[in-house]
């Protein structure tokens, strides 16, 4: 990889170099490191552009990165990858994509997720997306996630990101068994004339289980956000949704969370929150030595943490 690729490495996955256990590396539509342990497989799906990740039961403590890198201008591909979750697992997956431009062509990366966690398996999913480069061309990033928990699973799913995206359509679908629970994190930062969509929709199908998606969003200059949530409870079950917003500048924020309980039992709640950074927060943070824009940096990384 060369300078630029290995930038983009270390922006979404925090790598410097090839880790331990499992990978694969995508970088300008190919594979450029692939590796798999004893308990995780990684493989070419037989259809389509993309991996099958095969975890097998009962593996603990293991990860798997998978980054991918944009690095030419120009380039758009789609790309689907599957991951099955073994029972009773334990895992981690470290994903992302980063893209860098430096001509005046778009260049676009479409990626599917599907995850398939098994009965009582936990899965943590950690995906950052970056942009980087002074290209006119624009960077776009289009990730879906389709997610089906069964039994007693568990996934949490933290999304982030926070620079260099020009357009980004991010669509969540989830089906949740009995007992299943989906704790999802998304923070997100939009700048100049960038736009970014988020759908969620949720369905808590069985018994007891349950959802809590947050987001948390910062909307600068006259960037565009739209944050669309739908959970839907077909069962004796509870899930939470919220939307949290700093808005900047001329930016604009939509936040449509959506509830539908289909059963007497499920209990489901919606919070959102739209507003800019209240006045007094810069002023204790002036009279401690910031300048204004310092004390507006800081109170937005603590916010997006």
């Amino acid at each position: 990889m060369d300078a630029i690729q290995r930038e983009l490495l270390e922006a979404v996955s925090g790598l410097h170099e090839i880790p331990v256990g499992a990978v694969n590396i995508r970088t300008n539509g190919k594979s450029e490191v692939r590796k798999s342990t004893e308990h995780i497989l990684i493989e070419n799906r037989e259809e389509g552009d993309g991996i099958k990740v095969v975890i097998q039961p009962g593996t603990k403590k293991e990860s798997v990165h998978m980054p991918v890198l944009l690095s030419q201008s120009g380039l758009e591909e789609v790309v689907c990858n599957d991951f099955y979750i073994g029972e009773d697992s334990d895992v981690t997956i470290i994903a992302g994509c980063g893209i860098h431009n430096g001509g005046d062509a778009n260049s676009r990366h479409d990626g599917v997720h599907r995850f398939f966690v098994g009965k009582n398996a936990r899965l943590k999913y950690v995906e950052k997306h970056y942009g980087s480069g002074d290209g006119a061309g624009e960077r776009v990033m289009n990730p879906k996630t389709v997610i089906e928990i069964e039994e007693g699973g568990y996934m949490e799913m933290d999304t982030v990101q926070i620079k260099g995206v020009d357009s980004t359509v991010r669509t969540n679908e989830a089906v949740l068994q009995k007992g299943a629970k989906l704790v999802v994190m998304e923070r997100l930062l939009t700048h100049g004339k960038q736009r970014a969509e988020s759908h969620f929709n949720v369905t808590l199908q069985g018994e007891g289980s349950g959802a809590n998606v947050i987001s948390r969003s910062v909307a600068r200059d006259t960037s565009t956000q739209i944050f669309i949530s739908n959970l839907n409870g077909n069962a004796a079950c509870s899930g939470h949704t919220e939307c949290d917003a700093i808005i900047m500048g001329d930016a604009k924020i939509q936040a449509e969370p959506g509830l539908s309980a289909n059963h007497p039992d499920a209990a489901l709640i919606h919070e959102a929150a739209i507003g800019k950074i209240a006045g007094e927060q810069i002023i204790k943070l002036m009279t401690l030595g910031l300048t204004e824009e310092e004390a507006e940096e800081q109170i937005i990384s603590g916010f997006l943490k």
